[in-house]
């Protein structure tokens, strides 16, 4: 939830934020009402409490007519408590129902517009020039014995996979690259549940527009998360944080489940956009002021395991109209596929502010003792979709695969040779 002080201290940047996210600007005013209201009716009811707090000292002082007159008005006056209870009660329902519905307000310098309107910040590395045909990551990975899309169709349904023989060495390499960097980095390696409650999957944002992406167990009211960010932002929720020697650093190894709606007919080959995925995941809790300065680290090391499997990337400022409920700004790194041409996403880091923290609760004493709403960050290390990158980028013209230098002491080898 965004901050209900920034809220009334500076309604046009919250109304700002809405139109750069494309959203409706009346729901500030709408919000702005409603906390209006919720301020007023906390008031009075606090003003009849007092009263009917003096009059019960009166009453016991008094005797005779005195008394069944104050008695009288004490009936009266507890009536009109419970009234202004209820209608304490209706504000502050109808103020949080509005307050969960505003997103967190975009930085000032995420670029305005929609999916398409991101800004290039960099390129690094020079697209690969065969002087052959290139295959795509599924024929290569068919090919290579990694990948099998038609059994895990058979198996379950459309946009699942079996990872074979290297293809499933393969995803534990990056994996455990991914891994290694985040601990030698000072990250504690976490192995998360992928089953949450709602009030987690609602607090980290994920219920809001992307709800429809999200599997659900309704007997169970739990949640398949669609990443670690989810369990590691509950991890915390209801505490407060000792951050006096910095920042806290997670990285959480999980599968992950999305559901993909509304993408029919998108990426269906091969393993871009599937229902299922294994990712290494960062999560930082830190102090408010100190988020801007984190938020470059996690790219920096996204950008340092790019580097470690040697694919040309781009990184791309998103604009705010693309942005998810919680990001205040996000950075994408792209990566090279040399069959479609283009780049497509590899990592994401998002800057959430306080606004996961603030629906979660999670708090830290700031230098006077005094709790305060902490900021949380994510950023990914390394998901199954890598794999699309690593096959097509280092292919070489007899449908081996050349594997990088930092994945040969995992994988035990320098080249992926076609199967038998």
């Amino acid at each position: 939830m965004i901050d209900l002080r920034t809220l009334r201290e500076d309604p046009e940047a919250v109304r700002a934020s809405q139109r750069a996210r494309g959203e409706d600007e009346a729901l500030v005013d709408a919000l702005l009402s409603a906390e209006e209201r919720r301020r007023s009716s906390v008031a009075a009811a606090d003003t009849l409490r007092a009263e009917q707090k003096r009059l019960g000292k009166q009453v016991g002082q008094a005797r005779g007519e005195e008394r069944d007159a104050l008695l009288t008005k004490g009936k009266r006056l507890a009536a009109d408590v419970r009234a202004a209870e209820t209608a304490q009660s209706a504000a502050e329902d109808e103020l949080a129902e509005l307050h969960v519905a505003v997103p967190n307000v975009v930085h000032p310098d995420a670029p305005a517009g929609g999916e398409d309107d991101y800004v290039v910040v960099k390129e690094v590395g020079t697209p690969p020039v065969f002087d052959f045909e290139p295959a795509d990551h599924l024929d290569l990975g068919v090919r290579l014995g990694a990948l099998d899309v038609e059994r895990g169709a058979k198996v379950s349904g459309s946009r699942f996979y079996f990872l074979t023989g290297v293809g499933a060495q393969l995803q534990l390499a990056l994996l455990n690259l991914a891994a290694a960097q985040a601990t030698a980095n000072g990250f504690t390696l976490m192995i998360p549940p992928v089953l949450v409650r709602p009030e987690i999957m609602a607090g980290t944002g994920f219920l809001g527009a992307h709800a429809s992406e999200v599997y659900r167990l309704a007997d169970d009211d739990l949640y398949l998360v669609g990443t670690s960010e989810v369990p590691l932002a509950g991890y915390h929720s209801d505490e407060i944080l000792d951050l006096s020697a910095g920042a806290k650093r997670y990285a959480g190894w999980s599968s992950c489940f999305r559901r993909e709606a509304g993408s029919y007919g998108k990426d269906t080959r091969g393993i871009i956009r599937v229902h299922q995925f294994d990712k290494v995941e960062m999560f930082v809790y830190c102090r408010p002021e100190d988020a801007e300065a984190e938020h470059a680290r996690l790219l920096a090391w996204e950008e340092e395991m790019l580097a470690r499997i040697e694919v040309p990337y781009r990184v791309i400022d998103v604009a705010g109209g693309d942005l998810g409920t919680s990001a205040a700004r996000k950075f994408d790194c792209e990566a090279w596929v040399p069959t479609q041409g283009r780049y497509r996403e590899l990592t994401s880091t998002s800057n959430c502010t306080t606004f996961q923290a603030r629906r979660l609760s999670v708090r830290y004493r700031d230098e006077n003792g005094k709790p305060r709403v902490a900021a949380t960050l994510n950023g990914t290390l390394a998901t199954t979709r890598w794999i699309v990158a690593l096959l097509e980028n280092h292919q070489q013209a007899d449908g081996s695969v050349r594997v990088p230098a930092a994945l040969r002491p995992f994988l035990g080898v320098e080249v992926l040779r076609p199967a038998a």
